[in-house]
């Protein structure tokens, strides 16, 4: 009870906290464009800061645990090896189930789901637990990145200033791919290609309105993380180049072969991610300590594949690593990154997808050596080349694929090349995967972002009625704004229907909408004259299509489904959420349909 009271006392704080504010940024006078200009060079600023904390907390954490593991000699080598892994996991385990659940996976996902499906509104606690979890997973030896979760962590910090200040629903959905773009370009260095996988892997589309935003962001966050770790991320990089026409074909094989190899990696780690969610005999938190129990057996055979890999990826660039090292580490990657990620850890596949892609593409440069003796073939060149396909295999982002290595190397020799490779690699992972990884693991967890045509097609079968919520948190119109606030604090809807005694809908209000008015110093105004009173709203025989169009069109993230005899008899409200999770169902019933033929 008193820690109940503790916490609500916390929350009243910090929601005059923000109130204040909201009031700060309201006093300015400035045009909403502006003040979103200002937002956006806060948001770059915070997220690069957040990007080079979070690099220093995980190498600080490798160079007090894993690095035992590569000093050690003998059985103390053998124990710590199986050891660290296995705590690692546990400790993360306990603090997702526990503690930060949302914090699970690589991030991308997750913030997919909120900018398509919950207008841009991703908590706060998140970031800090993904910042934990992953830098324990890394630290402990892991294979995992350190790219997706600084997505994840950037694109929550984003929405975080977003509610912060308060801003429109619209807004706060815009933030989300410019706090994305500032993660991959504090992460990689690159703020370039941090541009182009916004609008590839986030938005989905080129929406040159949100352009302005994420370049200056993206540029924002990677001079921050450039003043404290300047130069390209792989040193020591030759500029390889295109010896001679001949050697295209090598490289079209090479494609070909990354991207059998990333589909391969792909369903394999959606097969074991499955697995082990359908193993119920253990408790979930001790899951991913299977999982590192797992990896740390792989390490005792190659103990280069765990953990980031960074530095062995810069070897192999740089042509020192040989053929047995180079094909032993293909393989032991995909598996020790599988058991990381399927186990249900914490951490990214950005960093693992491109060291398969260069072990791959060095193995093969290694065979073209030793074939053709008098070749100046270099085995770094088709490592860095293999490193780009194996990206576009995985993600299916082709044009940050071929930017993001010229970036991260500083070398731009092999432009044609690495663009064949790109292609043939996006062609036959496409064709043999047509679901990007992304996509098909959030329909593993029965999210559908895209749109089957078959799916689409069914939801005009299904009605409001069957998926709405009917128990409706809701607001009495004669509240003044101070008191709706004070109820919204113990709530976590962000929007209510506003109502009157006999709970007829008056009215809609959310609650930016009501830290504005305190801001304005209209917090004893009653909802009555605040609210908005030409609701959009949806009647129980709406079909779902009609649903989501309504939702696209008004930029909304729920409607109440009134009746249509008497529009102010409120019977429901129905969110986006409702409507994917009937999708999902939908989806699910025609999968198995077609599995029964």
């Amino acid at each position: 009870m008193g820690f109940t009271l503790q916490r609500s006392q916390l929350r009243r704080k910090w929601y005059r906290i923000e109130l204040k504010a909201t009031h700060f940024f309201d006093r300015l006078g400035l045009p909403d464009n502006q003040k979103l200009f200002l937002l956006t060079l806060l948001v770059g600023a915070v997220c690069g800061l957040m990007a080079v904390f979070f690099h220093v907390l995980i190498k600080a954490i490798e160079r007090n645990v894993i690095r035992h593991v590569f000093i050690a000699t003998g059985w103390r080598q053998v124990v710590l090896t199986l050891l660290i892994p296995t705590l690692g996991g546990l400790v993360v385990g306990l603090l997702l189930q526990f503690w930060v659940p949302e914090a699970r996976g690589s991030g991308i996902p997750q913030v997919k789901t909120a900018y398509f499906l919950n207008y841009g509104r991703i908590p706060f606690k998140s970031a800090i637990g993904k910042m934990t979890t992953a830098a324990i997973s890394l630290g402990t030896g892991a294979s995992i990145g350190r790219e997706g979760p600084t997505v994840q962590i950037c694109a929550a910090v984003s929405s975080f200033l977003g509610r912060f200040f308060a801003v429109s629903r619209r807004r706060l959905m815009d933030l989300i791919p410019v706090g994305s773009a500032a993660g991959v370009a504090a992460a990689f260095n690159t703020p370039i290609a941090a541009v182009t996988f916004a609008f590839e892997e986030i938005i989905g589309d080129l929406n040159q309105r949100m352009l302005g935003g994420i370049v200056i962001a993206a540029v924002i966050a990677s001079a921050i993380a450039r003043a404290f770790q300047s130069g390209p991320i792989y040193t020591g990089v030759q500029a390889y180049g295109l010896n001679r026409p001949a050697e295209l074909i090598f490289y079209v094989l090479l494609g070909a072969i990354v991207a059998g190899a990333s589909v391969f990696f792909s369903n394999t780690l959606l097969r074991l991610r499955l697995i082990f969610r359908q193993f119920r005999r253990v408790p979930g938190w001790t899951k991913p300590a299977i999982g590192g129990f797992a990896v740390g057996i792989v390490g005792l055979f190659a103990p280069q594949a765990m953990g980031g890999g960074y530095e062995v990826l810069s070897d192999a660039l740089k042509g020192n690593l040989t053929l047995t090292v180079m094909m032993t580490l293909s393989i032991a990657k995909i598996v020790t990154t599988v058991l990381s990620y399927g186990s249900g850890g914490s951490g990214g596949i950005f960093a693992p997808s491109l060291f398969i892609g260069a072990m791959v593409g060095g193995t093969l440069g290694r065979v073209v050596q030793a074939a053709f003796p008098n070749s100046p073939t270099a085995p770094g060149a088709f490592a860095l080349v293999g490193m780009g396909a194996s990206f576009c295999g995985v993600v299916r982002a082709p044009i940050t694929s071929v930017l993001i290595i010229f970036e991260m190397t500083s070398n731009y020799s092999l432009i044609l090349p690495l663009m064949i490779a790109n292609a043939v690699a996006y062609i036959i992972a496409s064709w043999l995967q047509p679901v990007p990884i992304y996509e098909a693991l959030l329909i593993q967890d029965g999210i559908h972002l895209a749109q089957s045509k078959p799916t689409a097609a069914a939801l005009h079968k299904v009605t409001a009625a069957s998926v709405m919520t009917r128990e409706v948190a809701t607001l009495p119109v004669n509240a003044s704004v101070r008191e709706a606030l004070d109820h919204a604090e113990e709530s976590s809807h962000h929007g209510f229907p506003v109502v009157d005694h006999a709970r007829r809908l008056v009215g809609f209000i959310t609650v930016n909408d009501l830290k504005r008015c305190v801001a304005e110093g209209n917090e004893e105004s009653s909802l009555n004259d605040v609210a908005v009173k030409k609701v959009v709203h949806a009647h129980p025989d709406h079909t779902l299509d009609t649903i989501m169009l309504k939702l696209g069109q008004q930029e909304l993230s729920l409607l109440p489904v009134v009746s249509r005899v008497d529009p102010t008899r409120l019977l429901g409200i129905i969110s986006m959420r409702d409507v994917v999770r009937a999708q999902a169902r939908l989806a699910a019933e025609e999968g198995n349909r077609n599995g029964n033929r």
